[in-house]
């Protein structure tokens, strides 16, 4: 199939209508205040791709009770306890953050544990052998299932385009607008967890990089086996900082292309030179880089993360008028919405990727969000798990 996903109507659900990325003017302090372009999202559309391996998957609301079920024990060993907190949820750093950060607002959480690092390609297919487990990638999807993410009105694509398959990363070899993502992504056939970058690709070796290729539904259905849930994008947050609430990043405020690398991210020019600063070009091992504050890892860059809750573009506000939100978890399924696909409910996501540098995304922020359609499963999202501290007693 041609690199250049070609944008009709049915090529939108069987290949993925992508981002259609505006950019804004910020000033770059490290530049002498010197203007740049930076890119006001990652992946603002994401491909709507819906695998029925969960059972009654749409009608999930919450992975919340997923925790301790039928009295089994939850192995705590490798999770970071986070106490009882009030925090400043939102954007930092006025030049690179999106509305959708704002306004800050003030956010009280009970304790948690959360996962000191991302869920591993290892610890995965310990799942998927004992369950059995077939991932959204890995079924041809029906109509009735994926037209639930798609925007109102779209006609049913051509039968030859339902086929197992997932997004690749395909870079050009040279500068491209940073406007049209369809430049470097493609919709591949046999692309799964196993096989992330495609049918010719593995995870020989890889045993403790993150998975990826996991739509949410496949995170939920993991969490649930382990008996813990996905985390709420306000616990994330809190967590990313390692309790400094004045940090931009993880490991504080510094950019990300000062000093020594910091995490997994592109390094180079996007999309089509990537230097190897940090010494990847795809995932890397979840302990490669130094934890925050909290012992974390992979709190920024390497994949994004699934969170629990359903985006919403104007939450914030809604919170900011609710004074100090207790526990929030963003909004429900049926209010969810995003300017760039009115009509499309997405789970949000956080964390950037190794995709993600300033000049596009800046996705690693801790405050930065993202999102995309629960079906939805790229060679850089991932996930993590939590439990709450109650859920324990």
């Amino acid at each position: 199939m041609n690199r250049t996903i070609k944008l009709t109507v049915g090529a939108f659900l069987a290949m993925g209508l992508l981002t259609q990325c505006r950019t804004k003017t910020s000033s770059n302090t490290n530049d002498s205040k010197e203007k740049k372009q930076v890119s006001s999202c990652c992946a603002a559309k994401k491909p709507d791709r819906f695998g029925a391996t969960v059972k009654n998957a749409t009608d999930v609301e919450s992975t919340k009770p997923s925790e301790i079920k039928d009295g089994m024990k939850v192995d705590i060993h490798d999770m970071v306890y986070i106490p009882e907190s009030t925090f400043t949820m939102g954007g930092r750093d006025a030049n690179l953050a999106r509305n959708d950060e704002y306004p800050t607002h003030q956010v009280k959480l009970d304790a948690y544990y959360i996962d000191k690092h991302l869920v591993t390609n290892a610890e995965f297919a310990k799942f998927v052998k004992a369950t059995g487990y077939v991932t959204t990638a890995e079924k041809v999807p029906s109509w009735e299932e994926l037209k639930q993410y798609a925007p109102p009105g779209t006609p049913k694509p051509d039968d030859s385009l339902f086929y197992a398959a997932s997004m690749v990363f395909t870079p050009p070899n040279h500068p491209v607008s940073l406007n049209d993502a369809t430049v470097w992504w493609s919709w591949k056939g046999g692309a799964d967890w196993r096989h992330p970058q495609g049918p010719n690709s593995n995870i020989d070796g890889k045993e403790n990089h993150p998975v990826v290729q996991v739509s949410w539904f496949d995170a939920l259905a993991y969490a649930q086996w382990v008996g813990k849930r996905l985390l709420t994008e306000a616990e994330w947050e809190y967590a990313s900082r390692g309790g400094h609430d004045d940090y931009i990043y993880a490991w504080g405020k510094e950019r990300v292309g000062s000093g020594v690398p910091k995490t997994n991210s592109w390094t180079g020019d996007f999309p089509h030179r990537n230097d190897l600063k940090d010494g990847f070009y795809f995932t890397s091992p979840v302990n490669q880089f130094p934890a925050n504050g909290f012992g974390l890892l992979d709190m920024a860059g390497n994949v994004w993360e699934w969170m629990d809750d359903w985006y919403g573009n104007e939450y914030y506000k809604e919170s900011k008028a609710q004074g100090v939100v207790h526990n929030p978890k963003g909004v429900s399924k049926q209010v969810s919405f995003d300017p760039n696909e009115p009509g499309v409910p997405k789970k949000s996501q956080r964390g950037g990727s190794y995709l993600c540098n300033d000049n596009y995304c800046s996705g690693y922020r801790s405050a930065a969000r993202m999102k995309s359609t629960p079906d939805s499963s790229m060679p850089h999202i991932g996930f993590r798990c939590a439990i709450s501290a109650s859920a324990l007693k």
